[in-house]
């Protein structure tokens, strides 16, 4: 993303200053310190001509005006030159343009101080537009050092670079230390301490073994890692994320489309002012000299690129600030969303919940407690589902040896299997009310799968899912941040999340969701104002669409729910989403504070300048000064707000 993908439209500011971006990006410092020098000559060059004004009008107040050409042609020479260009291609009312004809107006009434001036600090505003650009742009680029160029995958029983997109699934790839981690797998062999702050913004390293996951993008900082691949390269994290980075800028706010829009036309409107701000007084008048110096002014002020330069470096540094802390936000239209936000919204599991179930409780009815966890481990075990394998985890390899047969998941119930024979049903009271039994009311303080066979209730097994830590303080982090209401909607029964509720601080809950229910249930919310929902399963993608802004749990959210969201958070932290928040609405502070302050200032300026009442020095101030003190408050959106 450039200043040039942001000056679209009738400002011209991005041919403007298409000269100066294109040596910026071939030669970098050399063409700083290029600028630099030219606009020290031309400053040392305007000094010497006051200092010998005297003399040298003495001998020729013509010489005086020559030799001034001087140092306006070393500091603004490529400013002419890019106006006659933009003129040749019939882009002419851009900020080349006006400061050309603004400048060549003030040499010929004799202003060849203000002409040079004018120049000088226009080059200066240029050299803080361009270093605050490339401060956003590195910040968006250390993303994309993320992707490593080449992977040691082990062939033959010898590593061979290739590259991360040869590598295919199983394969074993090797990571030495200080080497950027290719692809996403899990270890085989080995033991590390991984920098994870890429990703994340974690600054402390993980340490991993075998049988750790591990992301692409991470650094191994210690012992040699042999890898097995779980994903191929265009489905890793890595990939991932600068997918979502390179297409940060196609989202634009109302904000940007309309100093798009009002910069198309407030442009060559301000043009034809100053024409007839020059002409109709002139010839009342005859003061042509006087009308042509308000004019002038007039055009030196004009030039929008305060807002057309701050507006999307705002939105920008925004999403460099964010992405620093681990928050992937995938557009500016997303900063102004969030930055509205009245009520969030929680997934439980895998969200509010750490995912790691444990069975705290088994309650048979008429049988034995091993006969109920054999019957729901043998229903349960070829679900992928965290508590399905709590269940097989607690019943040992007991139920292996049951016959099983036409496993059914019924989505948001459980699971209807055939075992040694038996019609089983395992899972929530939903699924025992398809079973036609009827269940014990007892209080749990847990997740329940409740388990039938042959239209008998047999009894249930309570499962307990930790809350994670922190995600008691995001809830109360969210309210100062400026959320209204904090809900959480589940598909666990009534018991375990009014539980989950009342821990974590929840203003409202709704349980035994199913996902079309979670749909249904945001869009009854959404009337409360703008919402965000916070989710990671497959089964949220969804809500996180019909969202006005989703959330998901990036490195252990589901690929689905990844690509259905408009922010990610790399390390699953709920706290995560507060900060986002905050963020969002230092942003628009900044990006408000700017349109403010630059078309109150410019506004003020050009009934001054029209009313003759404001001088080429206060003109430069309006244009070029607005421009940089601008740029400076944009800048301040790069660093996340103070918890």
């Amino acid at each position: 993303m450039t200043h040039e993908d942001h000056c679209t439209g009738g400002c011209g500011c991005a041919e403007s200053h298409g000269h100066s971006h294109e040596h910026t990006h071939a030669h970098g410092g050399e063409d700083f310190s290029k600028e630099l020098v030219q606009i020290a000559v031309g400053v040392v060059l305007t000094a010497i001509l006051l200092i010998f004004k005297s003399r040298i009008t003495a001998v020729s107040s013509t010489l005086y005006a020559a030799l001034f050409l001087i140092p306006y042609l070393t500091v603004g020479w490529d400013v002419l030159l890019g106006a006659a260009k933009n003129i040749r291609r019939g882009r002419v009312f851009d900020e080349q343009f006006l400061m050309a004809i603004a400048t060549v107006g003030a040499f010929a009434v004799g202003e060849y101080l203000e002409a040079a001036a004018v120049m000088v600090f226009f080059k200066i505003g240029e050299m803080f537009e361009e270093h605050a650009q490339g401060k956003a742009r590195r910040s968006i680029a250390a993303i994309m050092e993320l992707r490593p160029d080449t992977a040691a995958v082990l062939r033959n029983g010898e590593a061979v670079r290739v590259s991360p997109s040869e590598v295919h699934l199983g394969e074993t790839v090797r990571v030495r230390p200080g080497e950027r981690i290719p692809l996403d797998g899990t270890v085989k062999k080995g033991e590390s301490d991984v920098d994870t702050s890429a990703l994340t913004g974690e600054a402390e390293p993980k340490a991993v073994a075998q049988g750790d996951t591990v992301l692409s993008g991470c650094v191994n900082l210690s012992g040699v890692l042999e890898l097995e691949v779980t994903k191929e390269y265009s489905e890793s994290t890595v990939a991932k994320i600068l997918e979502l980075v390179e297409s940060a800028s196609e989202k634009k706010t109302k904000t940007e489309n309309f100093i798009s829009k009002f910069a198309k036309y407030y442009t060559p409107a301000v043009v034809v002012g100053a024409v007839l701000l020059f002409a109709i007084p002139s010839l009342v008048t005859g003061e042509w000299r006087e009308w042509l110096n308000r004019a002038l002014i007039f055009l030196v002020v004009s030039c929008p690129c305060a807002l057309v330069v701050s507006v999307p470096l705002s939105f920008f540094g925004g999403i460099g600030g964010a992405s620093k802390q681990g928050i992937l936000i995938k557009g500016s239209s997303c900063i102004d969303a969030l930055s509205k936000v009245k009520t969030v919204v929680f997934d439980k599991t895998g969200t509010l919940t750490r995912g790691e179930f444990s069975v705290t409780a088994v309650r048979p009815k008429d049988v034995s407690e091993q006969e109920l966890l054999s019957l729901a481990a043998a229903a349960e075990s070829f679900s992928n589902h965290p508590i399905a394998k709590s269940i097989c985890r607690a019943c040992g390899s007991g139920f292996e040896q049951l016959a099983l047969s036409e496993p059914k998941e019924l989505s948001g119930r459980g699971i209807h299997a055939v075992i040694d024979g038996k019609s089983v049903f395992a899972g929530n009271e939903k699924l025992m009310e398809l079973a036609g039994v009827s269940i014990d009311d007892a209080e749990y303080s847990g997740a329940v799968v409740h388990v039938a066979a042959d239209g008998r209730y047999l009894g249930c097994i309570e499962v307990a899912d930790k809350v994670k830590d922190g995600a008691a303080k995001a809830v109360e982090s969210l309210r100062a941040a400026g959320a209204e209401k904090v809900v959480m909607l589940t598909g666990d029964g009534k018991k375990a999340a009014a539980a989950a509720a009342t821990a974590l601080g929840i203003d409202e809950y709704y349980s035994e969701l199913l996902p079309a229910d979670k749909v249904q249930k945001a869009e009854e919310l959404l009337k409360d104002g703008t919402l965000v929902f916070v989710g990671d399963g497959i089964n949220d993608a969804p809500v996180l669409a019909r969202a006005d802004i989703g959330i998901a749990m990036g490195a252990a959210g589901s690929d689905a729910a990844i690509e259905a969201a408009d922010v990610v958070l790399m390390d699953d932290k709920p706290e995560k989403v507060a900060l986002a928040i905050r963020s969002a609405k230092k942003t628009m502070r900044i990006v408000n504070s700017n349109v403010v302050f630059a078309l109150g200032v410019k506004f003020a300026v050009l009934l001054l300048g029209a009313l003759g009442m404001a001088g080429m020095w206060l003109a430069v101030f309006a244009d070029v000064g607005v421009c940089v003190i601008a740029i400076c408050n944009a800048m301040r959106a790069l660093k996340p707000p103070k918890a």
